[in-house]
């Protein structure tokens, strides 16, 4: 797309991201609890794979169990994805308005600073995404219990007071600016460079399309997923525990028991959430954009 027809594109609605994401976060959320569940064990506790986490909980509590803490994941999209995707766009459109392209490093930075604003508005929902992603693994007593995500964010004003709410706040927002730089960010430099130059080998050069997109899209998520890893467990482990440990402790207890792996726990599932996820996200954004503009012309 040309700078001229980047110009042309009409205004859309600041939510139109967190729509987007909210769609996607509907297929892949099984994939986000076993990555979760994962992420919480401990050292003590032998580490199962994605489909084992996911073939014991609809053994156990049906396949409905699967899709535990869906409010709250949706919570996460309207708050964190919006704000994200939303002021990524802003910036893009604004960084564009001097007649210039922006460069590979503005988009960069702009993703990231998006970032951050996001990782700030969706932190209360994290916490409950976590908690009851996770509350099935944990013992009795020391269940949430949470009913959905509205009863789950007045109980946890009620109980940790409006402290609670940005609990793991600092390395949420770390993960956050770290996702948007390595996801969002990265599928507009590959998809720039899938654009600019052929496939070394094969000579397959792409073009602006479906297939585009999908790959764009998956080298984004990985991208994503590896960046994220060391951030996205400490950030778990903060927000599901009921203690005070800050970052740094979680991180030194964590290396000192279970040694750097810890450090990617939960990857596989990570990855083929992200993956889809990005995919999914960036389909649905486009084809709300198409409709978004069939039906308000600019």
């Amino acid at each position: 797309m040309d700078l001229k027809e980047r110009n042309k594109m009409p205004n859309y609605p600041f939510w139109l991201g967190g729509v987007a994401a909210s769609m996607a976060a509907c297929f892949t959320h099984p994939l986000d609890l076993a990555k979760v569940r994962m992420q919480s064990l401990g050292p003590t506790v032998p580490s199962p794979s994605m489909l084992n986490i996911l073939r014991q909980s609809i053994s156990n509590n049906g396949l409905r169990s699967v899709y535990t803490g869906l409010s709250a994941s949706l919570m996460r999209q309207m708050t964190y994805s919006l704000v994200r995707l939303g002021s990524y766009e802003e910036m893009k459109r604004f960084m564009s308005e001097n007649g210039r392209s922006p460069s590979a490093g503005k988009l960069l930075l702009a993703a990231g600073v998006a970032g951050g604003l996001g990782g700030i508005a969706g932190n209360p929902a994290d916490i409950l995404l976590v908690r009851m992603t996770s509350d099935s693994i944990r013992p009795p007593e020391k269940r949430y219990n949470y009913r959905n995500a509205i009863t789950g964010l007045i109980s946890l004003v009620k109980e940790d007071g409006q402290k609670g709410l940005a609990r793991g706040l600092g390395t949420n927002t770390t993960r956050a600016v770290l996702m948007n730089t390595s996801q969002v960010g990265s599928y507009d430099f590959f998809k720039t460079t899938l654009l600019q130059y052929p496939i070394p080998l094969v000579n397959y050069q792409f073009h602006d399309g479906f297939f585009l997109h999908v790959v764009a899209s998956l080298a984004a998520g990985t991208c994503g997923t590896t960046v994220c890893s060391p951030a996205d467990v400490i950030r778990t482990r903060i927000m599901g525990s009921s203690g005070k440990a800050s970052p740094i402790e979680v991180l030194v207890r964590s290396l000192r028991e279970e040694g750097p792996a810890f450090m990617f726990k939960g990857w596989t599932p990570a990855w083929m959430r992200l993956g889809p996820n990005t995919v999914l996200m960036f389909v649905f954004f486009e084809q709300l954009k198409r409709g978004w503009s069939s039906l308000v012309p600019s």
